[in-house]
């Protein structure tokens, strides 16, 4: 939003400098951006009339002009082409400067003195799209009856500032001119002026010549219209003009200008229709049909619906509200008589048309923030007055003014008492309600308490702590003193879950994985990609109501998505090597359109470990991840965990996956990605990963930790190779044999795995490493024999194992 501040002093007197105008402002929660001067560095400009123009004796694009700046007539030479005698143009005396720093010199044009330049708005400083679309790229033309010899600056409202705001969505009330104004009277103390707009009316009245219908009374709050008849259509005043420039808004015809220097200057939106074309002068207020259509002032096809606020006549829709209005309904050259609206739009209606629509207009702005009700008669009025005031029409008697269920004004008690304790600061009656009269809020003595009443442009205060804010404001936050907090305070600690994930992502990251945070959301067919059956449970997500996207239209009930989307963007750069992992909630419908959600831990892993110079690369296979998730465990202190193979999960592969099991728990799911899963994806030929619920293994993790002094006596080291069927498990033999070692096996590791012309077809050696060691004495050979043949003895009782020659 840019203010003004020349056009602020039409409501307060202003006797500080800009800056400290804003300063002030910005301090007061109405933040101002930045401060400009349009004319800053521009000199030597005056209005001049141009009285005679002859062609260049040596050029054929050139002309010689005789412009009259009031004390003088000067010879200017031009290349301009739509210049014409008798025009009012700004003219740059030798000696000037232009925007930029340009200099104005005298010089010779093909042999004829130049004594100056006319200017265009562009040399000026001003904005090409603030330019009417007739000067955008000639010599700036001012109105007829312009004075000459004028400073242009002041002529054209360039000796002005721009405040440019940055408001608070709460703050619709500062989209306007008198919006800031009030907020400015307050701060400095002055008396804020804001005249009843007044003005003749014929003698002919409204109430026979136009009918209001509501028909969304939800929707469309009051509606207000007023007739002028007579239009006559041109140019605004040159002041309207500036001020609309000021705003960033491009003047287009004194009807369109009004409306949009109302809006800007009182915050409340106008449109105008040609009262001729509205078929029997009647307007509907209503709901958008069903695929009806519409076409806008910007000559689109629009497609309207039942959530948008339709204004029509009898034959069909004429305006989107408070969006665009329609070309059937247009004002052009030929409109004698125009129909003026000024009404109240639900904000979340209009919010919604908007998006739909593709369409944000500086209207469509305000009623999404929520508009003054109460003020929409004075706005159509001032607007009649501006109509009348430059000749562009006259007003006929009275308006039609539908207000079905007027809004009842907001009171809201505030206790000094309860202001002081929020602010730490005293806080007395007096003090308040001085602070809320001078915003314009009424305040009325409730004993030691004040009763409030809220203007109706102040949509934002509703709550006695909104009230508190309003004395903060403008007794300046930089004045309320400095005091300690006080009373019974808590040193924050971790909760036991937050400093297990924090350890799981140390220990994770430590092994060379990287931590990603992938969308909550996300779309029904990663489930086909990831192989489900059109059964599967994980199929039943929580739909998303509003989604930003197709994309990211339901919400996860998978980790593994995410993480191989970001390994195939990673494969399609060429980043072929990577583990990722991830701590994030699933969600399943609940009762009652709710959701829960539980926290899974994954990680995915693609590719290799590159080697040094030392050592070879390792690939990232099922037994890398294993190892992974067995260092997690034993970090965690997480009982003994038992993987089994697992078969029917479609988004694995059926021979390379196992269940993560633990403290008779099922923890999750470890193994090589489906080859139908990784083509989907585009991945290379092998990913392995892993999901293990976060509650079920914080459940069986936390074990006390036992400490053994370091043995004092050597251990003894045997090898054992034994021959069993192939579809023996490792696991399986490694169970036994902890079992029949005894107490005198310190450890036992499996090292070699081997099929081939040494073993018999469909089986398999399997070679350990066992560890034997007492922690009273040095362990004799016959004793670690007798341990070893026992061992050897219960494996082949249990899977007919036979040592290996």
């Amino acid at each position: 939003m840019y203010i003004s501040y020349n056009w602020l002093k039409d409501f307060v007197d202003l006797d500080i400098p800009a800056q400290e105008l804003a300063d002030r402002l910005t301090l007061a929660g109405i933040a101002v951006e930045s401060v400009t001067a349009p004319g800053e560095g521009i000199e030597g400009v005056v209005t001049g009339q141009i009285e005679t123009i002859k062609p260049h004796p040596n050029a054929d694009k050139l002309v010689i002009t005789s412009v009259n700046t009031g004390d003088e007539k000067l010879q200017i030479v031009t290349a301009a082409t739509n210049v014409s005698e008798g025009d009012i143009v700004p003219v740059a005396l030798v000696g000037a400067k232009l925007a930029g720093g340009f200099a104005i010199k005298r010089a010779k044009l093909r042999g004829v003195e130049s004594l100056g330049m006319m200017c265009s708005g562009g040399e000026l400083g001003i904005d090409q799209k603030t330019m009417p679309a007739e000067q955008a790229h000639g010599i700036m033309i001012l109105p007829p009856g312009t004075p000459v010899g004028r400073n242009a600056l002041e002529v054209l409202g360039l000796n002005d500032y721009i405040l440019e705001l940055d408001l608070t969505p709460n703050r619709g009330d500062c989209l306007s001119i008198i919006g800031v104004a009030r907020e400015v009277a307050a701060l400095l103390g002055k008396p804020f002026r804001l005249a009843e707009p007044a003005f003749p009316e014929l003698e002919e009245n409204i109430a026979s010549q136009v009918q209001v219908d509501i028909e969304a009374p939800d929707l469309c709050l009051r509606y207000i219209a007023r007739l002028i008849k007579n239009i006559r259509i041109g140019r605004s005043p040159l002041w309207m003009q500036s001020r609309l420039r000021s705003a960033g808004m491009r003047p287009i015809s004194n009807i369109v200008d009004v409306t949009n220097y109302v809006m800007l200057e009182m915050g409340q939106p106008l449109h105008a229709f040609d009262y001729d074309m509205l078929m029997d002068h009647h307007i509907i207020v209503r709901r958008g049909g069903e695929k009806e259509k519409m076409v806008s002032l910007d000559d689109v096809t629009r497609e309207l619906s039942p959530d948008m606020i339709t204004i029509t006549d009898p034959s069909g829709p004429v305006a989107v509200a408070g969006i665009m209005g329609g070309m059937t309904s247009e004002v052009t050259d030929k409109t004698t008589s125009i129909l003026l609206e000024s009404a109240y739009f639900n904000p979340v209606s209009i919010r919604r048309a908007s998006k739909a629509l593709g369409l944000r207009s500086e209207a469509s702005i305000r009623f999404e923030k929520g508009i003054d009700i109460g003020g929409c008669l004075r706005a159509i009025n001032r607007a009649a007055q501006l109509i009348y005031d430059m000749g562009a029409g006259e007003v006929v008697s009275g308006t039609v003014d539908n207000y079905i269920s007027p809004v009842p004004e907001k009171t809201v008690q505030l206790r000094p008492s309860r202001a002081t304790h929020v602010l730490g600061m005293e806080v007395t009656r007096d003090m308040a309600a001085g602070i809320l009269s001078s915003l314009q809020f009424h305040t009325q003595e409730d004993g030691e308490d004040l009763l409030v009443t809220v203007p109706s442009y102040r949509v934002d205060v509703g709550s006695e702590e909104d009230l508190i804010e309003e004395v903060a404001r403008l007794y300046g936050y930089d004045w309320v003193p400095n005091t300690l907090p006080y009373g019974a305070t808590t040193h924050g600690v971790k909760t036991p879950e937050q400093l297990s994930r924090t350890l799981i992502a140390d220990t994770l990251a430590g092994t060379g994985f990287n931590e990603v945070v992938t969308y909550s959301f996300t779309h029904p067919r990663v489930f086909d990609l990831m192989n489900l059956p059109g059964d599967s449970p994980l199929r039943n997500t929580v739909k998303i109501q509003n989604p930003l996207s197709e994309e990211h239209s339901v919400m996860r009930t998978m980790l593994l998505p995410g993480l191989l989307e970001v390994l195939a963007k990673n494969a399609s750069r060429r980043v072929q090597n990577g583990a990722i992992f991830e701590l994030g909630k699933l969600f399943t419908p609940a009762a009652a359109g709710a959701a829960e959600e539980c926290t899974v831990l994954a990680a995915a892993a693609m590719g290799r470990v590159d080697g040094g110079w030392k050592t070879p690369a390792r690939e990232l296979d099922f037994y890398f991840i294993k190892g992974v998730v067995e260092n997690l465990f034993q970090v965690l202190g997480t009982a003994a965990a038992v993987f089994q193979p697992e078969t029917t999960n479609p988004s694995f592969h059926p021979g390379r996956t196992a269940s993560i099991e633990a403290g008779g728990r099922r923890l999750g799911l470890i193994g090589e990605l489906h080859p139908d899963v990784l083509e989907k994806y585009d991945l290379p030929e092998r990913v392995v990963a892993f999901e293990i619920e976060l509650e079920a293994l914080l459940a069986v993790s936390g074990q006390t930790r036992v400490y053994r002094p370091l043995p004092k006596f050597p251990g003894i080291d045997r090898d054992l190779a034994i021959v069993v069927s192939k579809e023996t498990r490792a696991g399986d033999v490694l169970e036994v044999i902890r079992g029949a070692g005894g107490e005198l096996l310190e450890s036992v590791a499996l090292f070699d795995i081997y099929q081939g012309e040494q073993v018999p077809a469909g089986f398999q050696s399997l070679a350990f490493k066992l560890k034997f060691q007492a922690a009273d004495r040095t362990l004799t050979d016959a004793e670690v024999s007798e341990a070893t043949a026992a061992i050897s003895a219960k494996l082949s009782d249990a899977f007919g194992a036979g040592l290996r020659s």
